[in-house]
């Protein structure tokens, strides 16, 4: 069995595709011929039996009926390829997005576009590509514009793909791609460690260099094949490329990369004349033999071929409009192509020209998708037609091979294509039109993204966008796991309309769209890009002049500011989110400022006054009627409680948390509250102390939030202490510390490292606790974390009360200092 054999078996749409088409090879027929004689239209038939679309059974019946052949055999292969996939959605005004079945593994991330069924010629292009990866595992191929660059890269890369079984990825860099800057190295990096699915504590915040290093080390691990699309130079792709490893790459450009001095160029001119007229035959499905239009008019083809410049672009474009005209002589197809000026443009033009006028005003609308890749909802909503319609229209300019489908539900456009689009739509829309278009989308952007984070289990006080007015058409999520398949296919659309918005003045959708994607940068994106975000939109809030927007967007990027470990600029931050919400009735905002205020003083070691923020956030959630946010306050309420050792009233607390029903174990006030009630009961139930921290462990660890993960561990080494079982302690604190290991954000770290030395000095390990307590101490400062410098200094006088008690004096003295600073600043009780 061959490597594309293989691939094909692996799916089972393309699988039954080439089933189907050793159906119509049996038969004799064109195309064409066959779909009249099935009673099938001839598009539809040629999106069967290139696997662009799985046929029904009926269809398949009549096909296989042609033939005089049985097509119960084929039923299991079409049941498979027909299941996975969605159907489109028809009828409903919203489409509905799943996740994967409960306790099903994720399948190895497959983002290669389809591999074209006329793939033509390219023998000695092919073999070079697949020997340079073979030596060198990078490859670059480089040629003009429309020369097939990627459809060689794809294809090789589906060749790859039986020996790359762990991944294969492909990033389009927006190099040349007309209207938007190339994609830099570190949004690159960022999108490529989410498609693998690294989660966002093992993302370094810092520089492209620590991120590459973090790319570099994943790919080590897997047998990836990675495709790097339409790069603009040497330094844009370098820091993708992999190290060591059985992981490849291969990168196209128009360009020569000769910056790449490690990466053997493979370069690509026009096909031949004679692979062109084969291209040519095979993309119109024109039959072989004399009966066929190309063959009976060969002067007309090869003047087709010289028009297309024998670019493969422009050599499908006209083969499809003679594939979908078959009234049509090749003289009418020449005669309609010597009319445009461009060998591309030729091809382009004339394809538009053969739709309707919806159709058309939907293609001139599509170069202002600032993105790389869409679905049916943002075209919908960048054209303000209803979905069902949208989808209609898309699907007949994929069958014009001006949108391509790089899977199920997707659609991309062509960097020619696009641009084609673009320049059109300048001269034929207005400018008031476009602009009403674009900001139709960044609606559409803003209100998809508060519908995601809306299903994720954060409690929020019913925020809604401001941005526009929702649009007829949005994504239903049925849970979590759904939301955050969709945050992960729409994020680079995301960000480019964040930038898009930013462009052209849109300040509302800038302060909103981060806003609504937080929960999504906590676990995928980490810290530093969201704090730029927030910068941003504070700087857009202020443009607005809106207090109530300004007192939203302060305190988002002070809870940024504290989830990144900032905790002075936080501090500021809240307070001046604060001075404007009292000037605003919000009884929602001012529940989740106190809230976030709560977390950054018991993180600045202010000891009670967290405890009077959660109760002030309790009252608010309830007076706003958010028992969802009521629950929340009241796990750290519970939570505070127990560190001011008031173990009784913490577990009460928890109880009363627990009680409010929710259906995620991982919501965060459950997380909260077993984490809390586990310590507290430490002492005088361990078993049951033991039970409720494991269960918020699983929890943690079913929700794949490896802070949180940490956080269970080393609480539940905290209880075994308690309980008397060092040894078990010991084992869950180092298994934390291995997770922490892997984190790039200090301020996580500090908070446990008290409790993990204190179990080392109390299972006889002196050496290893004072270690730990000095770790906090150096880092604790620079953190602004007073309470854990306090404990730091506490934790290493017990430490050296046997061996040293000077030095045990000085340090208590100094825990005591911080704390009488505290307190004589008003910051502790």
């Amino acid at each position: 069995m061959t490597g594309q054999q293989r691939a094909a078996d692996a799916d089972p749409q393309e699988a039954l595709a080439a089933r189907l088409r050793l159906v119509q090879e049996v038969s004799g027929r064109g195309v064409r011929a066959l779909a009249r004689d099935t009673g099938l239209s001839s598009s539809s038939l040629s999106r069967y039996l290139s696997g662009q679309t799985v046929p029904p059974w009926p269809a398949v019946i009549s096909l296989c009926r042609e033939v005089a052949r049985d097509p119960r055999p084929l039923r299991p292969l079409w049941e498979r390829a027909a299941n996975p996939l969605p159907a489109p959605p028809r009828t409903s005004r919203q489409v509905q997005s799943s996740p994967l079945p409960a306790g099903q593994p994720r399948p190895p991330r497959n983002d290669l576009p389809r591999d074209v069924p006329d793939f033509t010629g390219r023998e000695p292009e092919l073999t070079a590509v697949l020997a340079a990866v073979r030596d060198s595992r990078v490859v670059a191929v480089d040629g003009m514009a429309g020369v097939g660059k990627t459809c060689l890269a794809v294809h090789a890369a589906h060749r790859l793909a039986p020996d790359h079984p762990d991944a294969q990825l492909y990033i389009d860099l927006h190099g040349f791609t007309e209207g938007r800057e190339p994609l830099g190295p570190d949004p690159a990096l960022r999108s490529l460690l989410s498609a693998l699915d690294v989660p966002s504590e093992r993302v370094p915040q810092g520089g492209v260099e620590q991120l590459a290093a973090c790319w570099r080390s994943e790919l080590a691990r897997r047998r990836a094949v990675v495709v790097l699309d339409n790069a603009a130079d040497a330094e844009q792709v370098r820091p993708l490329l992999p190290g060591a490893g059985p992981s490849v790459a291969l990168v196209t450009s128009r360009n020569r990369l000769v910056g790449l001095d490690e990466v053997p160029p493979v370069s690509l001119a026009v096909l031949t004349p004679e692979e062109s007229a084969e291209l040519l035959a095979r993309a119109s499905g024109d039959p072989r033999g004399p009966d066929g239009r190309l063959a009976r008019d060969p002067d007309a083809a090869a003047e087709v071929v010289r028009l297309c410049g024998r670019l493969p672009l422009a050599l499908r474009l006209a083969a499809a409009r003679l594939r979908h005209r078959p009234g049509w002589t090749v003289g009418i197809l020449v005669e309609r192509m010597a009319e445009e000026v461009t060998q591309v443009d030729t091809a382009i033009a004339m394809s538009v020209r053969q739709l309707d006028h919806d159709q058309r005003r939907l293609f001139r609308m599509l170069g202002l998708l600032p993105g790389a890749t869409f679905d049916a909802c943002a075209v919908a909503a960048l054209t303000g037609t209803p979905l069902r319609g949208t989808w209609s229209m898309l699907e007949n300019l994929l069958d014009a091979h001006l949108v391509e489908q790089p899977s199920a539900g997707r659609y991309r456009l062509h960097d020619l294509v696009r641009q084609h689009a673009r320049r059109i739509g300048a001269e034929r829309d207005s400018a008031a039109e476009q602009d009403r278009a674009v900001r139709r989308l960044l609606d559409y952007y803003v209100h998809a993204a508060a519908t995601a984070d809306a299903a994720l289990p954060f409690p929020a006080a019913g925020r809604r966008p401001a941005s526009g007015e929702p649009p007829a058409d949005l994504p239903r999520f049925a849970g979590k796991n759904a939301a955050m398949d969709w945050y992960r296919t729409e994020y680079a659309n995301l960000m480019a309309a964040f930038e898009t918005a930013a462009a052209i003045g849109a300040d509302t959708h800038v302060c909103e769209l981060p806003r609504f994607m937080r929960a999504y940068f906590a676990r995928r994106c980490g810290t530093t890009h969201l704090n730029v975000l927030f910068e941003r939109s504070l700087d857009a809030a202020r443009r607005l002049g809106d207090p109530g927007q300004l007192a939203e967007v302060q305190s988002d990027l002070g809870f940024a500011r504290y989830n990144a470990g900032r905790l002075p600029e936080a501090e500021a931050a809240y307070a001046a989110a604060e001075l404007l919400a009292s000037r605003a009735d919000d009884t929602g905002f001012a529940a989740e400022l106190a809230l976030r205020r709560g977390y950054l003083t018991w993180d600045q070691g202010r000891v009670e006054e967290p405890l009077a923020h959660f109760r002030r956030a309790g009252e608010l959630y309830a007076a706003a009627g958010c028992p969802a946010g009521q629950a929340h306050a009241t796990a750290y309420e519970a939570w505070a409680m127990l560190q001011l050792g008031h173990r009784e009233d913490a577990a009460r607390l928890a109880r009363r948390a627990l009680a409010v029903p929710h259906p995620d174990p991982a919501w965060p006030p459950s997380l909260t509250a077993r984490i809390t009630l586990g310590v507290a009961l430490a002492q005088e139930a361990p078993d049951e102390a033991v039970a409720q921290l494991r269960a918020a462990l699983a929890a943690a660890r079913e929700d794949g939030h490896r802070n949180n993960e940490a956080w269970c561990l080393n609480c539940l080494g905290v209880a075994l202490r308690q309980a008397g079982r060092h040894e078990e302690a010991l084992a869950s604190h180092r298994e934390a510390f291995a997770l922490l290991e892997e984190l790039f954000e200090e301020h996580w770290r500090v908070r446990f490292l008290d409790a993990y030395a204190e179990t080392c000095r109390l299972s006889g390990l002196p050496d290893e606790a004072l270690r730990l307590h000095r770790e906090a101490l150096e880092a604790a400062p620079r953190l602004g974390n007073r309470h854990a410098e306090a404990l730091a200094h506490e934790g290493i006088a017990a430490v050296l009360d046997a061996t040293d008690p000077a030095a045990a004096a000085e340090h208590r003295s100094a825990g005591q200092a911080v704390r009488r600073a505290l307190a004589g600043s008003g910051r502790a009780g």
